[in-house]
């Protein structure tokens, strides 16, 4: 379980790709030595399991059904990834509540000038519009945001600058694919009144 909350942008050092999934090695400022042999790390929003580590780096291998899911198996030796690791118990809840499931992909479509901060128009496709709803809470690449306005098959955020800053969200441009979760307390909502009704 995560929060959204972005600890360090790391950067893919190794990128591996066989036919039966990839391994991954990842560069982070985060420390290493806090990192346990199976210990779960939410890499652009992703969950995936430390395999092994050293000083300033962690493996983890990536299988098929998360590669079709995600966009993990374009990234390259030099991608840029948000990284948070696992919620400890005692730990602030900043953000919301964010599994590291990655439920597909949505595209950027718009990106304006909101003052100083930046607003971000996403097209996310009916199967998931369900579940966004205005001042809600979504994942993108592992980032807690809140939705600003919902469209027909969309929605939009706003991205202050100290986000935009330490996260990868300062990289991306229109028409680029990133992770979307929704929101576990929208899921279980929607399940509810589908079987009340």
């Amino acid at each position: 379980m995560f929060t959204g909350l972005i600890r360090d942008i790391g950067e893919v050092a190794q990128a591996k790709h066989y036919q039966d999934g990839t391994r991954l090695t990842i560069s982070t400022r985060l420390n290493t030595n806090d990192m346990d042999i199976g210990a779960s790390v939410a890499c652009s929003g992703c969950c995936l399991t430390v395999v092994s580590k050293n000083q300033g780096t962690f493996d983890v291998d990536v299988s098929p059904e998360t590669l079709s899911k995600t966009h993990i198996g374009r990234w390259e030796n030099g991608t840029k990834i948000n990284l948070e690791p696992s919620l400890k118990a005692g730990d602030e809840i900043g953000g919301h509540y964010v599994s590291g499931h990655v439920d597909g992909l949505v595209t950027l479509q718009k990106i304006e000038d909101d003052g100083n901060s930046k607003r971000l128009y996403f097209e996310c496709g009916p199967e998931y519009a369900k579940f966004v709803a205005q001042k809600g809470s979504v994942a993108i690449d592992g980032i807690s945001l809140t939705v600003n306005g919902v469209h027909d098959t969309g929605f939009d955020v706003a991205i202050i600058p100290h986000t935009l800053e330490h996260t990868t969200l300062q990289y991306n441009k229109v028409v680029d694919s990133l992770h979307f979760e929704v929101d576990i307390l929208a899921r279980y909502v929607l399940r509810y009144t589908e079987l009340k009704d």
